[in-house]
């Protein structure tokens, strides 16, 4: 597809028509693999119609610029929301997004979602009019943010995770634990988090669902059904985040360039070595579809491939 970008300046931030190609380009081998992942996945033969409630919560809509954004927590997804609450004007209060407070861009009701839509606005969305984005990241990088970010710090949100997960981590799965550790919840190993995910009876608790930090991303935004035509991954935020607001016609707005990088890949070994290879298989597996879709492997958590 020789989409024709042009050259434009966008907040004091070139973006170029050849880098715009060029992202296009990667962008559009990714959506063929996933669209070979998808016909050989047998289960995957739903269509929009067989779509939960549940199953739409993380699809939000702008109809203005149609454009569908599947947000899965530990990908971006906090400064996605607040990009998009500046594109549906949602927030007056001058054009940085980074200004905006994560609460309110998380708050409840902010977003037209996709089950707000009609048969017909539905099957619009499905077309070639609609910009349909979602943003990836390597599994296990996205486990290990979310065990960083929800178990192992001390901000509110971690407190909040600690006092529900931690706790019931602690209490479950270590023997002789103290009474500090088994009211705070606020030391949960790695390890302890991932025997946790493999135990469904502990870690699914409407028997069906992970927490959606930690929810496998097929499971979140469907993309056998919904055919994502921008699939973005986190290692190329920028470029991606780009190509969807530019294919979206936003002329004035470019996603912050302001976030800190992420240290986690850095620490990805650190945390998966000492976990037995036995339990890393069968992350692997309840992942499987993710590693699949978006074309992630096991070299760089592992140094090398299951066989």
């Amino acid at each position: 597809t020789g989409a024709a970008f042009e050259d434009g300046n966008n907040n004091n931030v070139k973006i170029n028509k050849h880098s715009l190609e060029l992202t296009q380009t990667i962008n559009i081998q990714r959506q063929e693999l996933m669209q070979r992942q998808c016909d050989l996945m047998e289960t995957n033969r739903q269509s929009i119609e067989d779509l939960t409630e549940l199953q739409m919560d993380h699809m939000i809509v702008d109809k203005e610029h149609k454009l569908l954004y599947c947000y899965v927590p530990k990908v971006a997804c906090t400064n996605w929301k607040r990009v998009l609450m500046l594109l549906t004007g949602k927030w007056q209060n001058g054009t940085d997004p980074l200004q905006i407070p994560g609460s309110l861009a998380h708050s409840v009701g902010m977003f037209t979602k996709f089950y707000d839509l009609s048969d017909e606005e539905r099957a619009q969305v499905l077309t070639e009019d609609y910009t349909r984005f979602i943003l990836v990241r390597h599994p296990f990088e996205r486990l290990l943010s979310a065990y960083r970010n929800k178990l192992e710090g001390g901000s509110p949100s971690a407190r909040y995770f600690q006092s529900r997960v931690g706790r019931q981590i602690v209490r479950e799965l270590r023997p002789g634990a103290s009474n500090e550790s088994l009211e705070q919840g606020n030391d949960v190993q790695f390890g302890e988090f991932v025997e946790y995910l493999l135990r469904p009876e502990l870690s699914r608790v409407n028997q069906s669902d992970y927490n959606e930090h930690w929810e496998v991303i097929a499971k979140l935004c469907n993309p056998c059904v919904m055919k994502y035509n921008v699939v973005g991954k986190y290692d190329t935020l920028l470029d991606d985040s780009a190509l969807a607001l530019y294919l979206s016609g936003t002329k004035n707005l470019t996603f912050p360039t302001g976030h800190k990088p992420s240290s986690t890949k850095a620490n990805l070994r650190n945390y998966f070595d000492p976990l037995p290879i036995g339990a890393i298989r069968r992350l692997y597996e309840i992942y499987e579809e993710d590693f699949r879709l978006f074309d992630y492997g096991m070299d760089d958590v592992l140094g090398f491939e299951f066989g």
